[in-house]
């Protein structure tokens, strides 16, 4: 399909960076950066809800969402954002957090993973996998009811998709892994690669780079960099995968979701055409975020067995 009308309004008003900017930075410039968010009046509101709290888990930083005023035990959503695993985090992420809250009914769990360059892989990784641990070993304090989920947008679903397989390995069961336009194997050599590489919001060149960022060196093929090089995907947690018609990324994600239902595993892919990479974390330019923020938390929803929270 042709892209997206707000789509294609996007990509003009906001050209992407294609990837010869980014490596003219130094450290002290990307941590300007990560200060910037020109992007964060799309990012939706900061709507009022029962609770936000910072707090920690093992060392790592997490911001707690409690829509629900009582203080009874709700489902867990461990959250985990995008940036590249170089910028973001729980404060760019505020609306996102409290719109989870509000559609999934969950006690949300932003993670305040480390950043790379300063802290490369597998630095991101071992936060995700230690948070997503803490709520499963301290469920009073997280007011958890025994049902725990992840969440991950762009980099941030790999770090969900990882956590995935660790909870699995380590027993541990989460109800379900929602990944949207995930990163999901850093050979970056899909058919959408090369379709999509240049000129739509998220371009091979600066895809590179982000990964130059966080794994210099590491192999493309450790499954806690990609989940789609796991030699086994069965007795992971049912998934939903969001994915972008014109994204360098969909094609892994889409592959990923094959081997999981080729598995066994409750695994559903949801393409948007006309759509550009991490169009859900925008509904302020996107009609496609709502209905696939919507959609997701329907899903999880149902995951947590609460059908019917708002």
């Amino acid at each position: 399909m042709p892209l997206n009308p707000q789509a294609r309004d996007f990509l003009a008003r906001y050209r992407p960076d294609d990837g010869g900017g980014l490596d003219t930075l130094d450290l002290a410039a990307i941590r300007e950066a990560r200060a910037a968010d020109p992007m964060a009046a799309h990012r939706g509101p900061l709507t009022r809800i029962a609770s936000v709290r910072d707090e920690s888990a093992e060392g790592v930083p997490i911001r707690i969402y409690r829509a629900d005023r009582g203080d009874g035990p709700l489902p867990v959503l461990v959250s985990f954002h995008g940036g590249g695993w170089v910028f973001g985090g729980v404060r760019r992420d505020d609306a996102t957090g409290r719109d989870l809250a509000l559609r999934t009914g969950a006690v949300v769990v932003s993670a305040g993973y480390r950043l790379a360059p300063e802290h490369p892989f597998p630095a991101a990784a071992d936060d995700a996998w230690t948070v997503v641990r803490d709520v499963f070993a301290r469920p009073a304090f997280y007011q958890c009811d025994g049902s725990v989920a992840v969440i991950g947008v762009s980099a941030g679903g790999n770090l969900a998709a990882v956590a995935a397989w660790q909870a699995r390995d380590a027993g541990l069961t989460l109800v379900h892994q929602a990944l949207v336009t995930p990163v999901l194997d850093l050979a970056m050599d899909s058919p959408s690669y090369a379709e999509f590489g240049r000129g739509f919001g998220l371009d091979a060149a600066e895809m590179a780079w982000f990964a130059r960022q966080y794994a210099p060196g590491a192999d493309p093929a450790d499954p806690r960099l990609s989940p789609l090089r796991l030699p086994s995907v069965a007795g992971l947690p049912p998934a939903t995968l969001v994915t972008a018609e014109y994204d360098v990324l969909r094609d892994e994600a889409e592959r990923y979701g094959e081997r999981l239902a080729a598995a066994g595993v409750p695994a559903e892919v949801v393409r948007y055409d006309g759509a550009v990479h991490g169009f859900p974390s925008f509904p302020g330019l996107f009609d496609q975020a709502v209905e696939a923020r919507e959609l997701v938390a329907r899903r999880l929803r149902e995951a947590f067995g609460r059908e019917d929270a708002p």
